[in-house]
């Protein structure tokens, strides 16, 4: 049988989450979606709808969704709906899961690389990341919960932008890009956003594309071997093309984040549009020409995501291994890594490992000098 697609919604207090689930649970869409709201006490999507005061709640909605209201164990929720749909009681195609406001979306994913009962049935489909354009940047500077979220997405969804400017809606994104440069950003007025966006996503797809959006990561004439590029250190405020501070990794330097991005390659840099924000959620990108070891890459990996596990949020790479002519195409959330044979590399194409790290606070250094010891 078929897996059933999970998304997960997570996003702020006052982002959006609830209008986009009102949507989805009383729009004729034809689809037959599960909610599950992993709330605890806090305000319910619909509370005339969910008064209750059981343990769970499943209710048939009139467009045939179904949701369900918890307040303990995802895992037993989703084993609950398994078996009720095995029994013909209730009918899905697919599972939404909004998570409250102040959640940790890792160990929501975690559940299902964990439970083998769990991944027999479901398959995450994405991480949705709704970020109100309004309060973002204070949220994000007040709370980690907030910074995670953005870390973790697959999509973002940015909401309220018509109550901020043109540059502080550009200065935001830029700052989602730096931590995050593998979701897209697209603006959203209040959850009408064609559903169509929302799921089959695949963002937990071990796909052999790498999706690191495209203004983070410009490919230029310029293209060194990832040792030693220029980049733009934005906690300074100034461009460096010298030097090794890996803060923010940049393969140009077009994008640093104005309301044009329009200078050319090396010139210098100014931030007058923007804050200097120090995320501790940050991404890096690494990439090599040369083939990796896998034997030494696989301890190496391994010994990483034992020590800094907590820290790495998503990790993917798309990787040229010696001894295979197809691609090696690895992903991981937090301590959870799955790796698995892509395509061949076609005749011509260039074999360059590409790989993303998003995560908190991780020492760059170590994982570049790391990983080039394992190239052959």
């Amino acid at each position: 049988m078929a897996l059933i697609p999970v998304t997960i919604l997570t996003g702020f207090l006052g982002s959006g989450k609830t209008t986009l689930l009102k949507r989805v649970l009383h729009e004729s869409h034809g689809m037959k979606i599960a909610v599950i709201e992993n709330e605890f006490g806090e305000e319910n999507i619909d509370t005339d709808i969910l008064k209750t005061e059981s343990k769970e709640q499943i209710l048939q909605m009139s467009n045939g969704c179904i949701c369900c209201t918890i307040r303990e164990d995802l895992r037993e929720a989703l084993q609950l709906l398994a078996a009720k749909r095995r029994k013909g009681l209730v009918d899905f195609d697919r599972i939404v899961i909004e998570t409250t406001g102040l959640a940790d979306p890792g160990p929501v994913a975690q559940t299902f690389f964990m439970d083998d009962e769990i991944a027999e049935t479901y398959l995450i489909d994405s991480i949705i990341t709704l970020v109100d354009a309004k309060h973002a940047n204070q949220q994000l500077e007040d709370r980690q919960e907030a910074r995670r979220q953005v870390g973790f997405a697959d999509q973002m969804f940015l909401s309220k932008t018509d109550l901020v400017t043109d540059g502080e809606k550009d200065a935001l994104i830029h700052r989602l890009k730096h931590m995050n440069p593998r979701a897209p950003i697209r603006a959203v007025h209040f959850g009408d956003v064609p559903l169509n966006e929302v799921f089959d996503l695949r963002g937990f797809n071990l796909n052999a594309k790498l999706d690191i959006d495209p203004d983070f990561l410009k490919e230029d004439e310029h293209d060194h071997d990832h040792g030693d590029h220029s980049h733009c250190d934005h906690e300074h405020g100034k461009c460096e093309h010298e030097g090794h501070d890996h803060g923010h990794e940049h393969k140009h330097d077009e994008h640093c984040g104005h309301d044009h991005h329009d200078h050319e390659h090396g010139e210098h840099c100014n931030h007058l549009h923007h804050h200097h924000y120090d995320d501790d959620v940050k991404s890096f990108v690494y990439r090599a020409e040369r083939a990796f070891d896998p034997a030494k890459l696989e301890d190496f990996l391994g010994a990483i995501v034992n020590i800094y596990g907590p820290k790495m949020l998503r990790y993917k790479g798309v990787l040229d291994m010696k001894g295979t002519t197809r691609k090696v195409i690895f992903q991981g959330v937090h301590q959870l890594m799955g790796s698995d044979l892509g395509p061949e590399w076609e005749e011509g194409e260039k074999r360059v490992s590409k790989m993303v790290f998003i995560g908190i606070d991780l020492p760059q250094d170590i994982f570049r000098q790391g990983l080039d010891q394992c190239l052959v």
